[in-house]
């Protein structure tokens, strides 16, 4: 049997129609730049996110850049974000002079070490890049409640983390909802996921949406006329049109990635060696990723490829400790937890077409490997 670690291919099938049809509309309208369905998926989101603002960018990359830029993180800023998360996270602040200030991850919910984060907190502080990893939120109350406390500024990258909840003030928000801005990214394998490259930006604050309009567009409210020196990341109307067909059944998505977590866990549970990741109680998760820890974990990899079972290492450097962040000072043991997380996490097969027979067959093989070690 082949399980792919993710494809595209059966969803497009299933839904080729709708796809298609959408695709010739934007094709026949001639209007891919920023076109009316742009705006319509903007307004969508919008509404299915519960915020009043949502700009599309052409990436989840760019909306951080552009995030941070707005928000000052920039030249010699100091901003909090996790070491264990995608180079995105932190190269947002590299890029403008600003400083990533490293946290460790939570053992059990592989977010940010929230503890860590009030002990670095200090007026060279100027911000928060809290990552929603995997398949739950950070904490938000408690980053909303440290921000408020030391006046700080919140980016949410809740790059994978679309339809994730956290309890925030008595009420379940949606990530990426409740800083002062949020971005997601439509990277293909995505809980909603483009047929290339697209990103989100989102917020409740009228100045900074139009901030976000202009500087998507060279920093331009009217054409030729630069109030900021802005960027070039619009969201292509055919990825809109795209994720247009695709909101509709984002529900039906997050159902089936849950139903497959629950069916991974069940089998997985009491396998010698193997562990999961624990969810919070302030948490509703959304299973972007399904991943588990393990010893051996770079000899099993290399099985269940042999098995036909496609995985992927999500992350297998923590940002420390790579050679482009060298200048920051940080070295091996710095950040302990996320070094040794990184040697053995492991993420299996996570998308909607995932059969119960595929999902057997990868933990079937899961097993075999450790039975025939131990």
């Amino acid at each position: 049997m082949q399980v792919p670690f993710y494809t595209p291919v059966r969803e497009y099938h299933a839904r080729k129609a709708e796809f298609d049809h959408a695709v010739q509309q934007v094709f026949e309208s001639g209007d891919f730049i920023l076109g009316e369905d742009v705006a319509a998926f903007e307004k969508e989101a919008a509404s299915w996110l519960g915020v009043k603002y949502a700009v599309g960018v052409a990436s989840g990359s760019d909306a951080l850049i552009i995030g941070s830029d707005i928000l000052g993180f920039r030249n010699g800023a100091e901003v909090l974000t996790p070491t264990y998360t995608f180079f995105a996270s932190a190269s947002c602040l590299a890029r403008l002079g600003a400083r990533p200030v490293f946290v460790d991850m939570d053992e059990e919910t592989l977010n940010m070490d929230m503890r860590q984060v009030a002990q670095k907190v200090s007026p060279r502080i100027k911000g928060i890049i809290p990552v929603h990893l995997f398949l739950q939120p950070t904490p938000l109350q408690e980053v909303m409640d440290l921000a408020r406390a030391n006046n700080l500024k919140v980016l949410e990258d809740a790059a994978e983390g679309w339809g994730m909840q956290s309890l925030v003030d008595g009420a379940w928000e949606k990530a990426g909802t409740v800083g002062n801005i949020g971005i997601y990214s439509f990277f293909p394998t995505k809980t909603l996921g483009a047929y290339g490259d697209a990103g989100l930006m989102v917020t409740d604050d009228e100045v900074l949406y139009r901030k976000i309009k202009m500087y998507r567009v060279h920093g331009t409210s009217t054409k030729y006329h630069h109030e900021y020196i802005g960027y070039n990341s619009r969201l292509d109307t055919l990825q809109a049109a795209i994720l247009l067909v695709k909101l509709t059944t984002t529900e039906k998505a997050i159902a089936a990635r849950e139903r497959h977590a629950r069916h991974y866990t069940e089998r997985l549970t009491g396998i010698p060696g193997v562990r999961v990741q624990s969810v919070r109680k302030d948490a509703h998760p959304v299973y972007y990723v399904y991943n588990i820890l393990v010893p051996q974990r770079d000899a099993l990899a290399t099985y269940l490829k042999g098995k036909g079972i496609g995985t992927t290492i999500y992350y297998p450097k923590p940002l420390h400790l790579q050679p482009c962040f060298a200048y920051l000072g940080y070295k091996e043991g710095d950040f302990p937890v996320s070094e040794r997380i990184c040697k053995e996490i492991l993420a299996l097969p996570m998308y909607p077409e995932l059969t119960d027979d595929e999902v057997d067959y990868v933990c079937d093989t899961i097993a075999s490997f450790y039975g025939k070690r131990g």
